[in-house]
């Protein structure tokens, strides 16, 4: 979301943004660029004089989202450079699917250098998009960019990752046209501009997955509030098999071990609804003090 603000002309307000250091980064990425950004309890964009459009190697070799970079630059300003750290070996690293999205909406992109150079003549232009596979990242890449873009897009095999819908829903406040969000075939009907606007992000349900897993390791108890259990249903599962006592409301969910040491228990990573990948870490972490195989 702090990325597809580079689409807008216009001061963004984001509420709830998490206190990460992929955050920090984020933040000295759009300042680099030559957007204004100030920090109040919420975040305020103003991407109106970006002026800069190349993502330099220091900074985006630590954080993996800053590929979402590319697709705004490319919508708004018909150009974008992107320090990809490992060099042009582009099968080292999982950006195939953005690459090829945005070659089909019309951009020209090629590697040099360590670098992935993007440009195209005029705006960019809609797209009949079947994704090789699921990916979250590819899906945004290629749906903020084609809300700039000259025509309606389909997107088949997209992501429905909650994160998917998040940031349609900030991108339609903006003024995007978008459809069939939380599906497989997403629909964007390209506009010319988005403005301003406020905007409060769903909490985030990896943050609250890793302090619930804490809890299960310290064999524990503890209660997140201001989430949103909806979004965590198989990790919740996932910690109710290795014994942990789970409640839920509205927006808190409560984990109690009662002391217990934790079972371990099977994961695999799927795209949503299934296991998320970015848990793996933390179960893996679960099951090395848990009890059984």
């Amino acid at each position: 979301i702090l990325f597809a603000t580079i689409l807008s002309e216009e001061e963004i307000e984001i509420q709830n943004v998490p206190k990460l250091k992929d955050i920090e980064i984020a933040i000295s990425l759009l300042k680099y660029l030559g957007a204004t950004v100030e920090e109040n309890k919420s975040i305020y964009v103003n991407a109106k004089n970006i002026n800069i459009y190349q993502a330099p190697c220091r900074l985006v070799k630590n954080i993996r989202a800053s590929i979402w970079i590319l697709g705004p630059l490319l919508a708004r300003f018909g150009e974008g450079k992107l320090s990809l750290p490992g060099g042009c070996d582009i099968g080292s690293r999982p950006v195939d699917l953005h690459i090829d999205g945005l070659k089909k909406l019309g951009a020209t992109i090629y590697f040099k250098d360590g670098h992935v150079i993007a440009n195209v003549k005029g705006r960019l232009h809609s797209a009949h998009i079947i994704m090789k596979k699921i990916s979250v990242g590819a899906t945004v890449t290629v749906m903020s960019a084609a809300t700039l873009a000259i025509g309606m897009t389909i997107i088949e095999n997209a992501a429905r990752e909650p994160e998917i819908i998040e940031t349609a829903k900030f991108l339609i406040l903006l003024g995007a046209k978008i459809n069939g969000v939380g599906t497989k075939t997403i629909i964007i009907q390209g506009v010319k501009k988005l403005k301003g606007g406020v905007y409060r992000i769903l909490p985030d349900r990896i943050e609250t997955g890793t302090f619930l897993v804490a809890g299960a390791i310290s064999r524990g108890k503890i209660t997140c509030h201001d989430t949103n259990p909806n979004n965590l249903h198989i990790v919740l599962k996932k910690l109710y098999e290795a014994g942990a006592e789970i409640n839920v409301g509205k927006n808190w969910i409560k984990l109690d071990m009662h002391g217990k040491r934790p079972r371990a228990i099977e994961i695999k990573t799927e795209p949503y609804p299934g296991f998320p990948t970015d848990m793996q870490a933390q179960f893996t972490l679960l099951n090395l003090v848990s009890r059984g195989l």
